[in-house]
């Protein structure tokens, strides 16, 4: 026989694993329905070209990390590294780009080819938001708002936001000048990475976390000073901003994130629990993706939050799932049938019910109900069947008789009293 295992760098989440995760999401997504935040789905493949231009060909994300193939015609495939270049293009292919202002959520897997480790594997989940045609200043405290208080909501500690401005084409390319002649002079005094970024991607030797490297950064000039006035003035907005709804925040002049297409506001959120790993969310402004990927000149902003590591700093609490409403013991041909009828009338109460199905012996299956936990249960044997009705009580264990009630099969007000009385006011939607 076959020892069939996964993939390095994929895991299975296993039933138990998968309360937490939907735990988490259920949280995540009545935010997200909170602050008119539509979902959209993208596909998972994707042509290569996509990513080559909307996320750059001299980031490590495309020269180092991606998923790709040709398929069987012959077209290069690549499986998707991140959201934003998707949805981009979805926006642009499906016409939808004449609205004026979107904000769009997308959630699922994504996939690189780095080390596994705590919290990053090579097929990640990712949850993202794109507000889509929005310039205002406002739409970047917003977004930013968002994200902290998903985080806050889901009881994560030791938050803490950086943020930074890249500023706008103009002022990066002012900057890049004077940084490219900096490092023609300290090129030699940098690491081995850092010096293969000089030629495709500058401003990622920013990012660095060589400690030397760093260390040298500091006598390199900054992109701060190169910043046109309008640019500084929406930045100082944005932290005004902050301090005004009490989000705190420190400034990182090296974050500069790991793709081309952001320009004026970046951001990282990390927690303190995560170690040297601990970004936990990250974002930005992308003014030029969309023009840059043939559509029109429409600004955007937007961030990614990776639920792994989401999973990992999310309390115990939501590793606890509710707990069985109605446990259904039955045995016998008649009783078994009547069993599944039943069972489909209460779940549509929102009760969960457990219609059990082993035709084992009337004690093992209390005790399986016992098990559970199960707050209540109906008995339907032969005897039952026959009179056409079935007994269902408030279960405290195997022994108890406690609110026993007969109700027969087509009485419905009477099964709906006994609900409404025992069941349904304590009922978690």
């Amino acid at each position: 026989m076959n020892n069939f295992k996964n993939l390095r760098g994929t895991v299975d989440l296993l039933p138990d694993q998968l309360i937490k995760w939907q735990n988490v999401e259920k949280i995540i997504l009545e935010q997200l329905f909170r602050s008119s935040v539509k979902e959209i789905r993208t596909p998972i493949l994707e042509m290569t070209d996509l990513f080559l231009r909307g996320i750059g060909e001299g980031t490590d994300v495309v020269s180092k990390e991606m998923y790709t193939f040709l398929d069987r015609g012959k077209r290069s495939c690549t499986l998707r590294p991140e959201g934003t270049a998707s949805v981009a293009r979805a926006l642009i292919q499906n016409g939808l780009l004449t609205k004026p202002f979107q904000k769009l959520w997308y959630m699922g897997p994504m996939f690189r080819y780095e080390r596994p480790q705590a919290g990053r594997q090579r097929q990640f989940h990712q949850l993202g938001v794109e507000f889509i045609g929005y310039e205002s200043v406002r739409s970047d405290i917003e977004i930013i708002t968002l994200a902290w208080d998903i985080l806050e909501k889901l009881g994560i500690k030791e938050l803490n936001l950086e943020i930074n401005t890249l500023g706008d084409h103009v002022d990066r390319s002012n900057f890049q000048k004077a940084f490219l002649k900096w490092l023609e002079v300290n090129k030699n005094s940098l690491d081995q990475d850092s010096q293969r970024r000089i030629d495709k991607n500058p401003l990622r030797i920013l990012d660095t976390k060589n400690i030397k490297t760093k260390k040298i950064l500091e006598d390199s000039p900054r992109l701060f000073d190169f910043l046109s006035e309008k640019s500084l003035d929406r930045y100082l907005t944005i932290k005004e901003k902050l301090k005004l709804l009490k989000i705190p925040f420190i400034e990182n002049f090296n974050l500069v994130r790991g793709l081309d297409y952001y320009t004026h506001t970046a951001f990282e959120i990390t927690s303190g629990l995560l170690g040297s790993q601990a970004t936990v969310c990250g974002g930005g402004r992308y003014d030029n993706l969309i023009n840059q990927m043939g559509g029109a000149e429409i600004p955007a902003i937007g961030f990614a939050i990776g639920l792994e590591r989401l999973i990992l700093l999310s309390g115990n609490e939501l590793e606890k799932s509710r707990e069985t409403d109605i446990y259904i013991v039955n045995k016998g041909s008649n009783a078994e049938t009547l069993a599944m009828q039943l069972s489909r009338k209460l779940r549509n109460y929102n009760l969960i019910t457990e219609l059990d199905l082993s035709g084992s012996s009337f004690s093992k299956q209390l005790k399986k109900a016992n098990k559970l936990k199960s707050r209540c249960i109906i008995v339907i044997g032969d005897i039952e069947a026959l009179k056409n009705e079935f007994v269902i009580r408030l279960f405290i264990n195997v022994n108890s008789k406690n609110q026993e009630e007969t109700i027969s099969f087509g009485d419905d007000i009477k099964l709906d009293n006994w609900l409404k009385k025992n069941l349904l006011s304590t009922v978690l939607p």
